[in-house]
């Protein structure tokens, strides 16, 4: 199990550029249509003309809005390797105001959501599929609520090619029916108080556990959303694993076809 820490993210580690596509259009508003609302999208182009993979970026509890230059180095990045990064704002009107609340009422309600959260992201990856300029692999990308969000999504639809989760972890009502994961990477705080480091390492436990290759890397020092700073090594270092982690796995794989259909696992099932 790896564990970063400033010296070896000086000492050896090919650092990721943070600067922005020499020639990266003016990223683009979309919608999808949902059973529980529109999902508004922000799609950060790659700069080709050829079909791509695409990577949708599920943000925490407060948006995109917490500190929008922290996202767009992770959609910048896999633009400039020729994926396509979507933005995906998950969360209708009534979640925002829900979270308004105490803790306990806002991780009771969080509860009950994240079938419906999952199954929206399921509908931006049919879309996704359905575009002309997609090659057919999707990648998720999470961060803290987000990265729950993405876990759950990746357990129940199985178009999905690959799992990179920050600072997250597996909602606990579906740890123990979780048939399905794609590739997976955690990168995980060690002294995050938000999200233990037990859900991060949890989650990589499930993978292993049903024949899945999972990495998990820990930071050690390191509080929850370690990677929003603009000048600590280890924003670089996390973003060149979790770029490094999507060229892998949705750059050379198989296509999946637009018709697929997600899974759901049988204990979800009506």
């Amino acid at each position: 199990m790896p564990r970063i820490d400033r010296r070896t993210a000086l000492a050896g580690l090919a650092l990721l550029s943070l600067r922005r596509p020499a020639h990266a259009g003016t990223p683009e508003q979309l919608g999808v249509d949902t059973d529980d609302g529109r999902v508004a999208l922000t799609r950060y182009a790659a700069d080709r003309t050829d079909p791509r993979p695409s990577v949708l970026i599920l943000h925490g509890t407060n948006g995109f809005d917490l500190k929008p230059s922290a996202y767009e180095r992770y959609a910048h990045a896999l633009a400039a390797k020729g994926i396509d990064a979507y933005w995906v704002r998950y969360l209708s009107e009534a979640d925002v105001s829900s979270f308004k609340t105490s803790r306990e009422r806002r991780e009771a309600y969080e509860t009950r959501r994240f079938d419906d959260w999952a199954r929206k992201v399921s509908s931006v990856v049919t879309m996704i599929l359905a575009r002309p300029d997609g090659v057919g692999r999707i990648g998720l990308l999470g961060f803290s609520l987000g990265g729950y969000v993405a876990a759950d999504t990746a357990a129940r639809d199985e178009r999905i090619a690959a799992l990179a989760v920050m600072y997250g972890g597996m909602p606990d009502a579906m740890v123990s029916e979780v048939k399905h994961l794609p590739p997976l990477i955690e990168l995980h705080g060690e002294a995050d108080r938000n999200v233990p480091v037990a859900k991060g390492e949890e989650l990589v436990r499930i993978a292993k556990a049903i024949g899945v290759e999972a990495e998990f890397v820990g930071y050690p020092g390191k509080t929850h959303g370690f990677d929003f700073s603009d000048n600590d090594p280890m924003t670089t270092d996390a973003l060149a694993r979790v770029v490094g982690f999507f060229e892998a796995r949705l750059l050379t794989a198989t296509p999946i076809p637009a018709s697929d259909s997600p899974r759901t696992p049988p204990a979800a099932q009506p």
